[in-house]
Parts: structure tokens; C-alpha cells; sequence
């Protein structure tokens, strides 16, 4: 199989979906790579660096679109990489179609096969392609708001840890999945009082035992969160439901009670968001002031570091890529898991959170595949 990576074009993203490393490996298995030029430079990975280990480096995304069988990205696809993609080709990708319904009637139509990083589902409901960057996500999302708490960078003029005599921030973490968790464990080691809610008190229950009662544990609801934010000097959205758009946990009128000059970080923001207020911003320009409360909502936080993003990423999702270059059937049978993943396959809309949230008719993936 021809796999083709060209460059992510997402506004600031600077990952890159495979490093040298995933090239040899898929080489190694008489698999053909096209990476397009500069396309890793973002990472501090050069032409050379892929090069060396068999990469054929070709100079436009459209050279990548045109000549690979399955294309790798980091991003979902903007519109005229959508355009380029066609019948019968797969595309192996962060999708995130619930916050981009526009994105998704486009790979519907294109007829290409797109699997979606962060519906890769196991078993037990765990999630092995978005776990790393949500482990990113969730500790640049302490780091963003402890910045932010600053009094030049928009904030109340808190140090996050506070000092001897001076009580530390007030930080509520909203979610105990991966993100929630990464989020809760970086405030606690600045020095802040950290409480995380969740409904699942099983999640709660695993953070009460790892942190040894440092960090407070609440069973998540309207009011336990009606009585947290006005007390809240930063809150940390980390709402997830696979492949779903994420459920608004707070409101426009629990966000008026916050204290002015206090920050809110939405990690769920591309999903859609977990905060009424939020919308999506950029590295460049992250953050904005409503109701006097600082919301910072970038949409793909861990493309800051993304030298550290795409090695964290290849190391996941490489065992997947080469198992679908090796063919469809072959990856599926190696790992199951896959199924859940296929979000759109000629045509047709296969995954159902995705197909219940776009109003469209689900059909199963095996039976798309013609494998059911």
C-alpha cells in the first residue's frame, strides 16, 4: 500500500502525523510512504530524517492526495483536502465529526473511508489513540490556566500555588477521564486546591486512591457545580463522550457567577465544548473575556508542543497503521477495536454517536465492509 502524509494545514498546527520512526517501520513491511515536503519541520523532523528511511518525499499535499492508497494526518481534513480525497481511499485521522458536521457531509460525500482516531475503542470503553493527547491536553490545560490567572495574561493576579500565608487557586476539574485527570494531577503539583467531578464514581473513587485524598472528589451535578463556581478561580472542562458531541455541562448563567477575572479552559472545545460560553481559539490568539470570566478554548491544545504530540501520537497509532496498510481485513481482525473507529465507509455514516448527532442513518461498519 502507498501511505501518503502530507502537511497538517489547520491553523497553528505543527504536528505531523508519522515520525521517522512509523516510516521505517512501514518500509520494513513493503509498504510505500510519500511525506510531503516540510511537512515534519513543525516537529524539528526534516526531509532528510524521513528520507533516510525510505520515505519518498514529494513536494505538494495534492502529489500525497493523488498517489496514497490510505493518507495519514493529525487533524480533521479542511475543505480542500476534502476535495482531494476520492472512492476507495482511506483516511486515517483525528475526525472529531460532531463539532464539524460540515466536515462530515463532505467525507460522506467523497466516498473515501475515514477512521477517527478518537472513536478507536476498546473493550473496556478505553480509548488508546486519543489517550495521548489527551494526556497532553490535560496538563498544557493546568499549565494555560495558571498562565492565564495571571493579571498581564487577562487574569485575577493569582499565582496558582499561592504562597506561605496565601491560600493557592481554587481549580475545578470537570471530568475525571484521561484529559480530567492529567488536568487535576499538573494543578496539584503547582500547589492548587484541585477538585475534580465526574459522574462515574468509579473514576473518582481511582483519583481518591492515587492522590491519596489531595485532591477532592465530588459526584458531578447542577448543583454541585452551582455551588463550585462562584468559588472557582479557574475551571477545567474535560467532558467526553466517543465520538459524540460533548454534553454543555455548564451554562451562560453559572459562568455569570464567576468571579471576574477568574479563567475557564475548555479541553472539550473540539468536540464541540462543555461550556456554553466557550468557542474555539487559536494558539495565537486564545482567549477572550465574556462576563468579565477569561475563556481560553484553543482546539487543538497539544499542536504547542508538537515535538512531543507526534511522538506521543506515533507511538499509539503506529501498530494500527501498519495493520491497515497491511489491508482493511487483516487490521480488523488483528485489532478489533478498530471497528468502532470507521466513522464514515463509502458513503455511509458508521458510527452511531456520530450518525445520532448528524441525524443521518447508521450503518454498521462490518456490514459497510461487506465483512458482517
Amino acid at each position: 500500500m502507498i501511505v501518503g502524509v502530507p502537511s497538517e494545514i489547520k491553523t497553528e498546527e505543527y504536528r505531523v502525523a508519522i515520525t521517522p520512526v512509523g516510516v521505517r517501520e512501514l518500509t520494513a513491511h513493503g509498504h510505500k510512504v510519500l511525506i510531503q515536503s516540510g511537512a515534519g519541520l513543525g516537529s524539528s523532523i526534516d526531509d532528510d530524517a524521513y528520507a533516510s528511511v525510505g520515505a519518498d518525499i514529494v513536494p505538494q499535499a495534492e502529489d500525497v492526495f493523488a498517489g496514497a492508497d490510505m493518507v495519514l494526518k493529525v487533524k480533521e481534513p479542511q475543505p480542500n483536502e476534502i476535495a482531494m480525497l476520492r472512492r476507495g481511499q482511506v483516511l486515517f485521522t483525528y475526525l472529531h465529526l460532531a463539532a464539524y458536521p460540515a466536515e462530515a457531509k463532505g467525507l460522506v460525500e467523497s466516498g473515501a473511508t475515514a477512521i477517527a482516531y478518537e472513536t478507536v475503542q476498546l473493550p473496556s470503553g478505553a480509548l488508546p489513540l486519543l489517550a495521548p493527547m489527551s494526556e497532553i491536553a490535560g496538563r498544557m490545560a493546568s499549565q494555560a490556566g495558571a498562565h492565564h490567572l495571571e493579571r498581564p495574561a487577562g487574569g485575577r493576579g493569582l499565582l496558582i500555588g499561592g504562597v506561605a500565608g496565601v491560600k493557592p487557586a481554587r481549580v475545578v476539574v470537570l471530568g475525571a477521564g484521561f484529559a480530567g485527570r492529567n488536568a487535576a494531577s499538573v494543578a496539584a503539583g503547582m500547589g492548587a486546591e484541585v477538585l475534580v467531578l465526574d459522574l462515574n464514581v468509579d473514576k473518582l473513587r481511582h483519583i481518591d486512591e492515587a492522590f491519596h485524598g489531595h485532591i477532592i472528589t465530588i459526584s458531578s451535578s447542577i448543583h454541585a457545580i452551582d455551588e463550585l463556581l462562584p468559588t472557582a478561580d479557574l475551571i477545567i472542562g474535560a467532558v467526553l463522550v466517543a465520538g459524540a458531541r460533548a454534553p454543555v455541562v455548564v451554562s451562560e448563567e453559572q459562568i455569570k457567577t464567576m468571579k471576574p477575572g477568574s479563567v475557564v479552559v475548555d479541553i472539550s472545545i473540539d468536540q464541540g465544548g462543555c461550556i456554553e460560553t466557550a468557542r474555539e481559539t487559536t494558539h495565537s490568539d486564545p482567549i477572550y473575556i465574556e462576563h468579565d470570566v477569561v475563556h481560553y478554548a484553543v482546539g487543538n491544545i497539544p499542536g504547542a508542543v508538537p515535538n512531543t504530540s507526534t511522538y506521543a501520537l506515533t507511538n499509539a497509532t503506529l501498530p494500527y497503521t501498519v495493520a491497515l496498510a497491511d489491508g482493511l481485513g487483516t487490521a480488523i481482525d488483528r485489532y478489533p477495536e478498530l471497528v468502532p473507529g470507521f466513522n464514515v465507509v463509502n458513503g455511509s455514516v458508521t458510527n452511531k454517536a456520530v450518525a445520532a448527532f448528524l441525524e443521518s442513518e447508521f450503518v454498521a461498519p462490518l456490514d459497510a465492509l461487506g465483512r458482517s
